[in-house]
């Protein structure tokens, strides 16, 4: 299935490429999501008018996750929870606490856009957490755990 991309798509390619794609993953999530419209020759020539606007959009977006990135690494976010006596946790903490505390912090932040590869936060102290702004655009936050 061939399908021209509306915006960047990470190992897929950039605003305005026309890519093969399996009819599953165009059907499915690239179409539904309105990042990428089939390749008919209507949509090829109603891209063409439109790819300075999309162009646009997408360098906005990337100038936005660019400010975000400045903002996060100046920030170091505290979060309390009740721990043990070694430092344990008696819950954790996760991708919704963080997005939730970098927000209440000031700048806004989705839970989709956290990164947890080891699973959750479950004992206290400092921690690097990895977030994904942009698909060209990864930043860090520091999150401080404390117990209550």
């Amino acid at each position: 299935m061939e399908v021209i991309l509306l915006e960047k798509v990470k190992n897929l390619g950039n605003v305005g490429e026309r890519v093969n794609v399996r009819p599953g993953y165009g059907r499915n999530y690239l179409i539904p999501f309105k990042k990428a419209v089939p390749a008919t020759p209507e949509n090829i020539e109603r891209f063409e008018k439109e790819r300075a606007e999309l162009e646009r959009k997408a360098q906005a977006q990337l100038d936005e996750a660019m400010r975000r990135k400045e903002q996060l690494a100046e920030l170091t976010v505290t979060l309390t929870s009740k721990a043990g006596d070694e430092g344990k946790l008696f819950g954790s903490v996760g991708v919704r606490d963080i997005a939730e505390a970098v927000t209440a912090a000031g700048v806004p932040l989705a839970k989709n856009e956290v990164s947890l590869p080891e699973g959750p936060i479950r004992s206290v102290g400092e921690y690097e957490v990895v977030v994904h702004l942009h698909p060209d655009v990864e930043g860090t936050v520091k999150i401080n755990v404390i117990p209550e």
